[in-house]
C-alpha cells in the first residue's frame, strides 16, 4: 500500500531532496535554521508529553470503571 506523501509527491531521491534544502537555506540563511529546528524540537515534544498525558487519563478511567463493576 503507498504511503500518502508517496501519493502526493511520488518519490524524493538526492536532486530534490539537495534543492529543497538550498531553498531553505536561502529563504532562512544558516543562523535560522537551528532556531527552527530548536522550536521544532520543542513541539514534537510537547505534542508527545500531550499524547502521553491523554493516554495515562484513559487508562486510569478504564481501571477506575473496572473497579466499579466488581
Amino acid at each position: 500500500m503507498l504511503s500518502i506523501v508517496t501519493l502526493l509527491f511520488g518519490t524524493l531521491g538526492a536532486p530534490e531532496i539537495l534543492l529543497i534544502v538550498l531553498v531553505v537555506l536561502l529563504l532562512f540563511g544558516g543562523k535560522k535554521i537551528p532556531e527552527l529546528m530548536r522550536g521544532l524540537g520543542k513541539g514534537v515534544k510537547s505534542f508527545k508529553e500531550g499524547m502521553n498525558e491523554i493516554s495515562d487519563d484513559l487508562k486510569e478511567t478504564d481501571k477506575k470503571d473496572e473497579e466499579k463493576k466488581e
